[in-house]
């Protein structure tokens, strides 16, 4: 589908991007960064509020007061509005154009919509006034982000550097985070499927073994059965017995190791656990290590029975 896109646009010469002038917003960076993309740099972006630059432009984003997908118009400021998700977040501009090519972008309708749930929301919520984050210490907040293109923008003694210039870095941040984190999803989905048909085909779905030292172990949270993980370290000196995760994001585990195990290493450990060729057994209980995958099997099974 990009393939197609770009044979509507003339190879000889660069995509003409329209934005405002001015200080500038996660949305109308992301905006751009989205279309650079799309067209592999081949952009050519003006920051302008004159409408007579409007009509000579391919895209324009984030200003025009018009949004018309077929037309590449792509503006929410309009008294109307350009619409809003079941969810209450309105649209803003990378919204806007997520929904018409974030698709293609990524391949396929489930990582479009992952990206859209952890970034392009998370943009639309901060340009259309809608507050997402809860503060759950005192004084002590997350750095989303969005606010690396706040940090962008000069600071008031920073008289040298304009807003073009500026606009342009926060666009190249926002084209490597936005380009990073689609692989990151696409590869993981790659990794889903490796994952499921080896969760299928074990014998003992308590206790799961990946041969593959780089396989993520989060997927592994949506069976109901695994409770430990084995897999090689990636320079090959042990094996890893790792525990599962009750939920993504959280620190609370669905069995650690005995707490008499906690702390031991080598002979002391083999001696606690009646495995032999174990390495050593970290404090907490949320991970040990084996000489070998037998010992590491053998270690998770005695820990399944206490």
């Amino acid at each position: 589908m990009l393939k197609k896109l770009k044979k509507l646009f003339s190879i000889n010469r660069r995509i003409k991007v329209v934005v405002h002038s001015g200080n500038f917003h996660p949305d109308d960076v992301f905006s751009v960064a989205l279309l650079s993309i799309i067209f592999d740099g081949n952009i050519e972006v003006v920051r302008s509020r004159d409408p007579g630059v409007y009509l000579k432009a391919d895209f324009v984003v984030d200003v025009g007061l018009e949004y018309d997908p077929d037309k590449n118009r792509f503006d929410h400021h309009q008294e109307e509005g350009a619409g809003e998700r079941p969810n209450g977040i309105k649209y803003s501009s990378i919204g806007l154009l997520w929904k018409k090519y974030g698709v293609q972008v990524c391949g396929n309708k489930k990582v479009a919509k992952i990206i859209e749930d952890r970034i392009i929301q998370v943009v639309d919520a901060d340009d259309c006034g809608k507050e997402l984050s809860i503060e759950k210490i005192k004084g002590v907040h997350t750095l989303p982000f969005i606010d690396r293109i706040y940090d962008v923008i000069p600071t008031w003694k920073e008289n040298e550097i304009s807003l073009d210039e500026a606009f342009i870095e926060a666009v190249v941040y926002a084209k490597d985070f936005l380009m990073r984190e689609i692989k990151v999803e696409k590869d993981s989905e790659d990794a889903e499927e490796i994952v499921d048909k080896i969760y299928t085909s074990s014998c003992d779905r308590r206790i799961i073994i990946f041969e593959n030292p780089n396989l993520p172990k989060d997927i592994l949270i949506k069976y109901s059965e695994p409770t430990f993980l084995l897999k090689p370290e990636k320079d090959g000196s042990y094996w890893r017995v790792t525990t599962i995760n009750k939920e993504l994001h959280s620190y609370e585990v669905r069995k650690n190791f005995p707490e008499g195990w906690w702390g031991k290493n080598g002979e002391e450990l083999s001696e606690i656990s009646g495995v032999k060729d174990v390495v050593f057994c970290r404090i907490g209980g949320i991970f040990a290590g084996a000489k070998t995958k037998i010992a590491a099997i053998k270690l998770a099974e005695a820990a399944l029975k206490l």
